[in-house]
Formats: C-alpha cells, structure tokens, sequence
C-alpha cells in the first residue's frame, strides 16, 4: 500500500546550496593565498662561502705574454730582392752576422753615378786650382815688373829735376819724367789691387767647389751605404726571433726583415680588463705565473689608452725567471693594488660591481634554505668582496649565479 510523504522544503534545499557556495568561495580564497612552491636546487652545483672580517688583499689579475725587455728591428733600408738566407731564427748572433744577402741593380747603378760625379767634381776642383793659381802668379809677375818700372820712372824723375834746375835739360824734357813717373805709380796701384783681388777670387771660387764636392760626398757616401744594406748584417749580439723571408721574395723599404732579441731578459705585457685597471700604479707589486712557477715583480709601465676593453700594463720581473721561460710565453699576471685592513669579506660574487646593491641568498640557520637578502658591495679583488652593508661575520652566502631565481626569494637546497 502506498505511503504518501510530505513535500520537501524549499528552505531546507536554499541553504544546501548557499553553504556549497560558501564553501567554494572560502576554498577559493584559501587557494589564491597559498604561496608558490620553494625552488630547489642542487647544493654539489653551489658556490657557497662565509662571511669574514679581516685584512683582505685588492688584487686584479690578467693574461699575457713574456716579451723581452730589448728588441732590435731590423728594417730594409732600400727595396731589393732577397738572394740568399744565411741565419735561421733561435740562431745566436753577433753585431757582424750576416743574417741574409740581396741585389738591386738599380741601387749599384746609383752608387756608381755618384762616385762618378764625385771624381768629375775633385778632377773640376783640381784644374781650377791650378788655373787659378797659374793666373795669380802672372799676376804677381806683372806687379814685380810694374814695381821695377816704378822705381826707375821715380830715379828719372828725381834725375830731371836736378838736371832742369841746372838748365841741363828742357823743361819740357823734366814735366815728360814726372808724367811717367806717375803714371808708372798709378799702374803699379793697379796691379796691385788686380791681385789682391785675384786672391780673394780664388778662395771664393775655390771654396764653393770644395762645398759642392762635399755634397757629392755625402751622396756618394748614402749610396754606398745602401748597397752596403743589401748586405744584412744582425747589428748586435742576441738571439734572432724572427726571419720570416724567403730567397726570390722582393723587400721594399723600411719593412721589417728580422728581429733580434736578448732572451735572458724578459718582462711580463699583460692585459687587464679596463673596468679594473683604474687603480693600477707604477711601482706596485706583482706576480707572475709561468705555468712552471711564480716569479715577483713590480708594475714598470701603463699604456695611456685602451684597446678592445683592455688595458696593456707592462711588469719588470725582479727576480730569476724558472726554467723554460721564453719570448712569446703565455702567463697570468696578478697586480696587488692595496691591502684593506679589518672589513667584513667573501668570496668574490659573480654579479655585482665595485660599491653598487646586488641581492644575495643567504643560508637560513638550519642550512637547507637560503633567504634573498640585500647587499651593498665594496671594494673587489680577484677573489673575495668587501662587504659594506647587509650582511654580518659568519653568515653564509651563495656566490653562484643565481640569476635563474630571480622571481623568488627564497630557495631550498638539497
């Protein structure tokens, strides 16, 4: 027999659902306010290094190469061809080797011109001064001969005289010697300053020969020695680095043909990064590595520019270099530029510059977590940091790059 049930209340069915609703919303904002999972990360791929106060040395540090302290060039004076090569490179050498032999048939042909137009100028020279000098002579002849005529015309004046004031001869006869007389006078003045100035012509002709024929000279002897450079020669007593001719190759002027070097003296060039170079001096220490062993010394030299981000520094060595040092070796040079006394220090980050903010993960204390923190950084060295704000002695940071993490502040490590 059926049962008849009451009809269900609507009431009843409104607050099921406002409850249902209720309960989603509150799920709902629970959820939103849920935090992001912490990212993990492997602790064996982490740089992690502690916080310490003490003395921390600046240091900066770059690659570079041995190069000798002396190098001598060795250049073509004139364009010629390259017949024979007589040394080799890493030969040992003296100022009088011959390092290799060449010919330009142009060049002997010049030097033989100007030897020529030497000897025509010398034969010009010579034949002048016998000119000259025959001429001067004669000259002087005719002086003697005027100064004898002088002479005679001066005793037959004198003898007209006596003789007119005694009526032993004419008047007339006496005014005719006085006339020669002085006309005698006159041409022997004449004579005379014809060969004062005939000797004063020869030295002036005479010397301007003598300074046309040093000039030829002076050619003559450029000429000769340009054949004589086709004949090379090292020049001073070393080690010859570089020879890079071959026989038949044509050399033209002023282009460098050899190098020669003095290897037991050598210096370190280095190339240090210019954001890092601003504090490097002259005199600081330094250190060199080898590869086979550590050499001291002292920054000698700075180039006033740089070049591809670079700053070339040169560094005298002060003591003996190891065995196996040479030209062109590759080594790394560390400059000390100052030591800071009592500052808190790490390791050197691989973000961040010199006094600037950079945000650091710092360990939490049970070491499974690290916290970002902010950091201002100081003054670098080549491995460690100083740190002016935002960490204290003995806490623990990590150096890695964590530039993947930026999004989050906090990390787990495993």
């Amino acid at each position: 027999m059926d049962i008849s049930r009451a009809p269900k209340s609507k009431t009843r069915r409104y607050v099921t659902i406002g409850i249902a609703a209720l309960a989603f919303v509150l799920v709902a904002v629970a959820l939103t306010r849920l935090k992001p999972a912490e990212p993990t990360v492997d602790r064996g791929i982490l740089s992690i290094d502690s916080v310490r106060r003490g003395d921390m040395v600046r240091e900066v540090r770059g690659p570079g190469t041995l190069v000798p302290v002396h190098i001598r060039w060795i250049s073509a004076v004139t364009s010629a061809r390259v017949e024979r090569i007589i040394a080799q490179p890493g030969q040992k050498v003296t100022p009088t080797t011959v390092l290799l032999e060449m010919s330009n048939p142009d060049v002997q042909i010049q030097a033989l011109q100007a030897e020529q137009s030497l000897s025509e100028a010398q034969s010009r020279y010579i034949d002048l001064s016998v000119q000259l000098e025959s001429s001067r002579l004669s000259q002087e002849g005719n002086v003697a001969s005027m100064r004898t005529l002088n002479v005679t015309a001066a005793q037959e004046k004198a003898a007209a005289d006596t003789l007119v004031t005694r009526k032993l001869i004419s008047p007339f006869e006496a005014n005719t010697k006085r006339a020669t007389a002085d006309e005698v006078t006159t041409r022997l003045r004449v004579e005379q300053k014809r060969l004062a100035l005939m000797t004063q012509s020869v030295d002036s002709q005479l010397a301007a020969l003598k300074r046309q024929i040093a000039k030829l000279q002076a050619i003559a002897t450029f000429q000769r020695s340009r054949v004589q450079s086709m004949v090379v020669v090292a020049g001073e007593e070393g080690v010859l680095q570089e020879l890079a001719l071959q026989p038949g190759q044509w050399v033209n002027g002023g282009t460098a043909m050899a190098k020669v070097v003095q290897p037991g003296t050598l210096k370190a060039v280095l190339r240090i990064a210019e954001t890092q170079a601003k504090d490097v001096a002259i005199g600081q220490p330094a250190s060199i590595d080898t590869r086979n062993g550590i050499v001291a010394g002292h920054v000698s030299r700075m180039d006033p520019g740089a070049q591809a981000g670079t700053v070339t520094i040169d560094v005298a060595i002060d003591g003996p270099l190891p065995a196996g040092a040479r030209p062109d070796l590759n080594v790394d040079g560390t400059i000390q530029l100052e030591k800071l006394k009592n500052i808190l220090f790490t390791g050197r980050t691989l973000i961040g510059q010199d006094n600037a903010p950079v945000g650091l993960f710092k360990l939490d204390p049970d070491g499974k977590t690290a916290t970002r923190v902010q950091v201002r950084l100081g003054r670098t060295s080549v491995n460690a940091v100083e740190i002016v704000r935002g960490l204290q002695a003995g806490d623990k940071v990590i150096l890695s790059d964590m530039s993947t993490f930026d999004g989050v502040d906090r990390v787990r490590i495993k």
